[in-house]
C-alpha cells in the first residue's frame, strides 16, 4: 500500500484555523467549522477469486457562517489556501442571501465540553491490515460459508479495515478532535433446493481487531441461516403475536429515535409529539443513550456542536424523558439542547442518538417462543413504512411461523402491520442484546399484530 501522511486530528488544526480566520475576513460575524481524513480497505472474493479491491483515503472540510440571523454552509475537499479563501467568500456571499433562521448560532461557551477526552472512548485501534491479510480473511470467509451443507453461493465475502480522524472549531475558541477505527466481515450465503433458492447473511463490526469474531464463524451462520429459510412457504392472514429477532428489533428503538428528535417535534410531525414524561411503554423497558460507552459504534467526546454529553435514559420505567436537541431546535422549544448534535460537512447540525439500547430482559427468545405458543418470528425485513404523524407501521418480513412454541416452517412474503404506540405498550424484551451497532436491541416480543398472508 502506499505511504500517506499518518492520520491525526492534529494534523487538521492548522486548517481549521485558517478556514475560520478567512471566513471572519471575507465578513462572517460568527462560524464554525469541520475537517475529516479518513482511510479505508475493503476485499472481496468470489468463487475463490479476487472480485473487488475499495480502498480510498480523502480530506474533507466544511464550514458554516453566519451574518445576523442568516447562515450557510459549504464544503469541499481541496485543503489548498486558495480554495479556503475562496470557500470561506463564497460562504459568507450565500449567508448574505440566504432567509432568517432566528434559530441558528454557536452552542453557548459555558456548555462546551473540554478538549482532550476523545482517548478515553478507546476507539482507535492502531492495528493497520494489509490487503493480502485482507484478501486471505475473505477468501476464510467464502470457504466457510460453502463448507455448510444446501449452501450453493457465497456472494459478498468482504474484509474491511478503516480508520479516520475529525475536527472541529468554532469562532468563539472551541479546538478539538479524536479519531477511530472499524475492522469487518460480511457474506451472503444462498442456499439451494430442488431448484428453489434463498438467501441470508451475516456480517460483524468492531472498533477492534481483536474483538472482531473470527471469519469461519461468520461464514458458518450466514450458511446455516440460508439453509433454515429453504422451503418457504405462506400462511393465511391473521392477528398473532410476533418476535422480533435482536438483527432487525433494533429497527422500532430507530423509529422510537426519529420520532423524538428535536426537528421532528418542532415541525410538528411526530406521533409521540405530545408523549413527553409519558408512559409510552410498560414500566419494565428502559432504553439508555450512552455517547461515552467505551469502544462503542456511536461514541463521541462532545456533540456536534461541542456540547458536553452524558449517559442519560431515554426511557425510563416505561416513560419517555427526553427529546434529543441540538441548540437550534432547543432554541425554538424554549428548552436545552441535551448534546445530540450531529454535524455534516455541508450542512448545518442535526440531530442524532449516539450508542442506544433497550435493556434485556430475563427470558430467552426461545422462552418466550414457548410463552407465545404460536405465533411468528421476524427474521428479515424489507423497506418498513412508517406514518410519522399517526405511528402507523407496516413492512415486509420473512422468518418462521411458530406453533407449540417452537419453529415450524420459514416463511416468506408476508406483510406485518400495527401502531408504534400499541407495540410500544405490549413490548417484551428477551435477554439476546448485542452491543454491535449504534441502535440495538434484544429480541422483543410484540402483541396485536395483523398478519397479511396469502
Amino acid at each position: 500500500m502506499p505511504t500517506s501522511d499518518p492520520i491525526t486530528s492534529d494534523a487538521l488544526y492548522p486548517t481549521l484555523k485558517s478556514l475560520l480566520r478567512e471566513a471572519k475576513l471575507a465578513g462572517a460575524e460568527t462560524a464554525d467549522a469541520i475537517a475529516t481524513h479518513g482511510r479505508s480497505l475493503g476485499i472481496a472474493v468470489r468463487e475463490n477469486a479476487l472480485e473487488d479491491v475499495d480502498s480510498s483515503e480523502g480530506k474533507d472540510i466544511g464550514l458554516r457562517v453566519m451574518v445576523g440571523k442568516r447562515q450557510a454552509c459549504v464544503s469541499s475537499s481541496d485543503l489548498s489556501k486558495q480554495s479556503l479563501k475562496a470557500l470561506a467568500e463564497r460562504a459568507v456571499a450565500m449567508a448574505k442571501l440566504a432567509p432568517e433562521d432566528p434559530w441558528c448560532g454557536l452552542a453557548d461557551p459555558e456548555r462546551l465540553a473540554q478538549p482532550g477526552q476523545g482517548e478515553a472512548l478507546d476507539v482507535y485501534d492502531t492495528t493497520e491490515l494489509d490487503p493480502a491479510t485482507l484478501k486471505s480473511r475473505a477468501h476464510e470467509l467464502e470457504a466457510a460459508t460453502l463448507s455448510i451443507k444446501g449452501v450453493a453461493q457465497a456472494e459478498g465475502a468482504n474484509a474491511s479495515w478503516s480508520t479516520s480522524a475529525m475536527a472541529y472549531a468554532t469562532s468563539h475558541g472551541f479546538l478539538d478532535g479524536w479519531r477511530a477505527s472499524r475492522h469487518g466481515l460480511s457474506v451472503s450465503a444462498i442456499a439451494e433446493s430442488g431448484g428453489a433458492m434463498e438467501r441470508d447473511y451475516d456480517y460483524e463490526s468492531t472498533r477492534y481487531f481483536d474483538a472482531l469474531p473470527d471469519p469461519a464463524s461468520i461464514g458458518h451462520t450466514a450458511g446455516r441461516r440460508a439453509v433454515a429459510r429453504l422451503g418457504s412457504r405462506q400462511i393465511a392472514s391473521s392477528a398473532m403475536p410476533v418476535i422480533f429477532d435482536e438483527r432487525v428489533a433494533a429497527s422500532l428503538i430507530a423509529s422510537l429515535l426519529g420520532a423524538i428528535s428535536g426537528p421532528s417535534i418542532t415541525r410538528g410531525v411526530s406521533f409521540l409529539k405530545d408523549k413527553l414524561n409519558t408512559e409510552i411503554f410498560s414500566p419494565h423497558i428502559q432504553i439508555v443513550d450512552d455517547p461515552l460507552l467505551k469502544r462503542g459504534n456511536g461514541s463521541r467526546p462532545w456533540d456536534g456542536e461541542g456540547l458536553v454529553v452524558q449517559k442519560q435514559h431515554i426511557v425510563e420505567d416505561g416513560v419517555l424523558k427526553t427529546w434529543l436537541l441540538n441548540c437550534a431546535s432547543a432554541r425554538q422549544l424554549g428548552m436545552t439542547s441535551t448534546g445530540h448534535a450531529t454535524r455534516g460537512l455541508g450542512s448545518p447540525p442535526g440531530v442524532s442518538a449516539t450508542n442506544t439500547w433497550l435493556v434485556p430482559g430475563e427470558k430467552t427468545p426461545e422462552a418466550l417462543a414457548a410463552a407465545m405458543g404460536e405465533g411468528f418470528l421476524i427474521s428479515e425485513m424489507f423497506g418498513p413504512s412508517l406514518n410519522s404523524n399517526t405511528g402507523d407501521y407496516s413492512v415486509g418480513v420473512s422468518g418462521f411461523k411458530i406453533e407449540n412454541g417452537l419453529r415450524a416452517f420459514p416463511v416468506s412474503e408476508v406483510t406485518i402491520a400495527g401502531n408504534l404506540l400499541d407495540m410500544y405498550r405490549t413490548m417484551i424484551p428477551a435477554n439476546d442484546l448485542k452491543m454491535d451497532s449504534a441502535t440495538c436491541s434484544p429480541s422483543l416480543l410484540v402483541e396485536g399484530l395483523t398478519l397479511a398472508g396469502s
